[in-house]
């Protein structure tokens, strides 16, 4: 650098420049009674020799020219003159010493053009110094030479960014608040001046302390009075949704600032604008996730009223904040409970509502144990069960009283009734769910358990068939480190557990079916609450058991399609509804079976004899819908009875009376006229198994993913022209002999291509890989969607059951994974 004081004559040249610009008139014109030294006499920078070394030199020449650009005569040249400067600060590191000389030459840039008179000039005017503050404010945290003096100099700043505040541009405005949002030191005399339109008098021989420093008093400038009383009160919504959003994140810097903010704060949820509330309660909970929002009875009423708002996101800001905030009192306490209660009960499918009661329960241990004395009282009471305990009432109390242990009450010895943790079993899933990763779900069980006596806790035999003989001892227990202990036992008690209930849903599949012929729309309502019970468990059910559960799903959905068809069947103009019922369903049926034969791997034997049967009655009742017989259908009836007659060789499995008698009948007569003859008496022999064996069952799946689009990303391509398309492919449980396609549909085009296998990594567990698929051929269209999913072939022993071919599947198919969209408009069209 040839001229050390380069940037100071840059400056000086561009303020004489600058001072034929018309100025805009506003508060900055009056000057500012505070202590700290002018800018006139702010030392200008001094640029130091560059480093050894050969490393890179601080771009002066840089600084030098938009500082000259900044006060030339052309509004746009001067804006973007600042936003460069801007762009050349980002970069500089405060740690450095000629960072000083640089941030400073800047912030005088910026102070000397906030009084232009073009929007755009003061818009990059605030940018700049809101920027500025915050390099001043991080070589304050490290001690940075040039760093005296500069607690004064951030008081400064916020003056002047109050001041921008009250600009006459809305965008001004609401860039000078999010940059007093962003001030990382201001003291408290100035934050308390902000939120009060008086001008504040302190007193000489005080001070304060901010960020672990103490600061001198001072007199507080007028032109930061009542700030912050004046954004919210903006008449553009976007104004006062700044203010509200700084409000909150300056409370970090003084309690008795955030103390007088929330009184403002909670005004502003008056307000009729939506976005504005939900930004005040943005910036609350921001408040309430550090420990600075300190609630007060005189708020509670407002809170409640959130509760049961309508606007579900503003009911759900409101119930997050409760479950951060400290309640002083008892009776703050009740009435944050009452009006959880009160928005569970006008809105029951918001069930995130337990969570949060079992967080303010957990956070005020001595009032949760309160509830819990008086629930207790009123459950032992009951008269022969008036008290029900699956109203939302009694329920969400519960979750409150079970929540008491798990508080940070230590020193207070909590009294808890057994009674309590008994009936809590039944909300398992919602208390875990609120506890999250703190505690598992078999180790709160275990807890539960224990504290509420269960009798079989002690011991209990583990059945054979988990190949585990010794019984699951259960020892005392505690909340913290110890209730981890028990987890491997609980484990498998909950797998006796879900095994009983599969059990006991299966035993009641099968009295549905018996009832079909008397009473068939009630046999259809007992499998579609039977089905939905099943995929209850499944969803906390992994392994071999989720598998499992996942099978059973998809043959209850087979059996209540069965019975639906049999009930057209039945009805004498079941021919009147043609396409739009009989052959939907039986094609939906065809469909739920190739998912159990193809999608679950290590089917047991006795499984895969239930799915052939069912494969048997699905291929029956499509002949007797065709009136009929055809090749395929029949081909398919010959392959799975021989496959029935293969598995149950050996003795091990018994061939049904329904296959014998189906197989008889098609020895007999080969072309099927004797089946459709039968078809009333074959059905009623078919029967439901109950099992519950599954050994080593896994679902076959895949996950497709396509890269980098969605339908404000679209991918570009060119109308005629093949166009690529990047996918991510996640396979599980695939073996080496699978045939994969995936499958691209643009309307009634369909464009199958073949997956290998081989380019995939990993084992035939969990395989996955990347690649590009080419589309042949995009429609002369601006714009397109097409529709991917992945298919798995499905062999019925060489049988072609597929009609359209065209260098696709040769068997019929079976969906792994969940078709999505991807997006395309023409190049043309950018």
């Amino acid at each position: 650098m040839a001229d050390p004081h380069l940037l100071s004559s840059a400056l000086s040249t561009a303020a004489g420049s600058s001072s034929s610009a018309q100025k805009h008139p506003g508060p900055i014109e009056e000057r500012f009674s505070d202590p700290s030294p002018s800018l006139t006499k702010r030392p200008r920078v001094a640029a130091e020799p560059p480093a050894p070394g050969g490393s890179a030199p601080y771009p002066e020449s840089e600084v030098r020219s938009l500082v000259m650009m900044a006060g030339g005569i052309y509004p746009l040249a001067r804006a973007e003159a600042l936003r460069g400067l801007a762009a050349v600060l980002e970069k500089v590191d405060v740690s450095c010493g000629l960072s000083t000389g640089i941030v400073e030459c800047c912030y005088e840039c910026a102070a000397e053009l906030m009084r232009d008179d073009d929007e755009s000039v003061r818009l990059a005017v605030v940018r700049l110094v809101g920027l500025c503050a915050q390099k001043f404010a991080a070589r304050m945290d490290i001690g940075a030479k040039g760093a005296k003096g500069d607690n004064d100099l951030m008081d400064l700043i916020f003056q002047q960014l109050s001041s921008m505040a009250r600009d006459m541009c809305m965008k001004v405005r609401i860039e000078a608040f999010g940059a007093l949002g962003k001030m990382q030191r201001v003291s408290e005399g100035v934050l308390l001046q902000s939120l009060s339109k008086k001008v504040i008098k302190t007193d000489p021989t005080s001070g304060c302390i901010i960020n672990g420093q103490k600061l001198p008093p001072r007199l507080i400038i007028p032109c930061a009075a009542g700030i912050f009383a004046h954004g919210i009160e903006d008449e553009f919504y976007q104004v006062r949704t700044a203010a509200c959003t700084s409000l909150g994140a300056l409370a970090k810097f003084s309690s008795q600032y955030a103390e007088k903010a929330l009184d403002l704060l909670m005004d502003m949820m008056n307000d009729d604008t939506e976005a504005v509330r939900l930004q005040t309660l943005q910036a609350l909970f921001h408040m309430a996730t550090y420990g600075y929002l300190s609630m007060e009875e005189k708020h509670m009423h407002m809170f409640l009223g959130l509760l049961v708002d309508a606007n579900a996101l503003i009911r759900n800001a409101a119930r997050k904040i409760l479950g951060l905030v400290n309640l002083p009192k008892l009776q703050m306490f009740r009435s944050a409970v009452d009006g959880l209660i009160a928005g569970l009960e006008k809105n029951p499918e918001e069930q995130d509502i337990y969570g949060i009661l079992f967080s303010i329960g957990k956070n005020h241990g001595s009032f949760s144990a309160n509830i819990a004395k008086h629930l207790a009282k009123e459950i032992a009471t009951a008269y022969d069960g008036e008290l029900i305990l699956d109203k939302p009432r009694i329920k969400a109390l519960l979750v409150v009283s079970i929540s008491a242990p798990f508080s940070d009450d230590k020193p207070k010895k909590l009294d808890m009734p057994s009674i309590m943790f008994s009936h809590a079993i039944p909300l398992l899933g919602k208390v875990s769910c609120a506890l999250g990763e703190e505690v598992n779900q078999d180790s709160l069980l275990s807890y539960l358990c224990h504290k509420g006596g269960m009798p079989f806790w002690g011991s209990r035999s583990i059945s054979a068939e988990f190949g585990d003989s010794e019984s699951c001892k259960v020892e005392t227990v505690e909340i913290g480190a110890h209730i981890e202990t028990t987890a491997k036992a609980t484990k498998c008690l909950n797998r006796v557990l879900v095994t009983q209930a599969i059990e006991s849903i299966l035993q009641t599949v099968e009295g549905a079916w018996t009832m079909k012929t008397r009473n068939i729309c009630e046999a259809q309502t007992i499998l579609r609450t039977c089905n939905g019970e099943l995929k209850v468990l499944a969803e906390d059910s992994s392994g071999s058991i989720g598998a499992f559960l996942s099978f059973l799903c998809e043959y209850l959905v087979a059996i209540r399609l069965i019975v639906e068809i049999w009930q057209l069947i039945q009805m004498d103009n079941s021919y009147a509804f043609g396409l739009t019922s009989h052959d939907i369903l039986l094609e939906k049926l065809d469909i739920s079976v190739r998912r159990m034969e193809c999608c679950y791997a290590g089917l047991t034997r006795e499984l895969e004899v239930q799915v052939l049967e069912i494969s048997l009655l699905a291929n029956l009742l499509g002949l007797s819908n065709i009136g009929a017989c055809s090749k395929v259908v029949l081909g398919k009836l010959l392959w799975v009875i021989n496959r029935l007659e293969g598995l149950c060789a050996d003795g091990s499995c018994e061939l049904s009376d329904f296959g014998r008698e189906i197989k008889k009948a098609f020895d007999a007569n080969p072309i099927g006229d004797t089946l459709i003859g039968n078809i009333h008496t074959l059905f009623e022999l078919f029967r439901i198994k109950r099992t519950t064996g599954f050994g080593m069952l896994k679902v076959t799946s895949a996950v497709l993913q396509v890269c980098d689009n969605n339908s404000g990303s679209p991918q570009l391509y060119i109308c005629g022209l093949p166009v690529g398309v990047s996918f991510n492919i996640s396979l599980w449980n695939i073996a080496s002999h699978h045939r994969l396609w995936v499958r691209m549909s643009i309307g009634e085009s369909v464009q199958h291509t073949f997956l290998e296998l081989s380019s995939f990594e990993g084992n035939e567990e969990v395989k996955t890989g990347s690649m590009v698929v080419p589309l042949d051929s995009t429609p002369m269209a601006h714009s397109f969607v097409l529709r991917v999913c992945l298919l798995m072939e499905c062999s019925y022993g060489g049988i072609n059951t597929n009609e359209g071919g065209h260098g696709g599947p040769s068997d019929c198919v079976v969906r792994l994974s969940d078709e999505l969209d991807v997006y395309f408009v023409s190049a043309g069209q950018r």
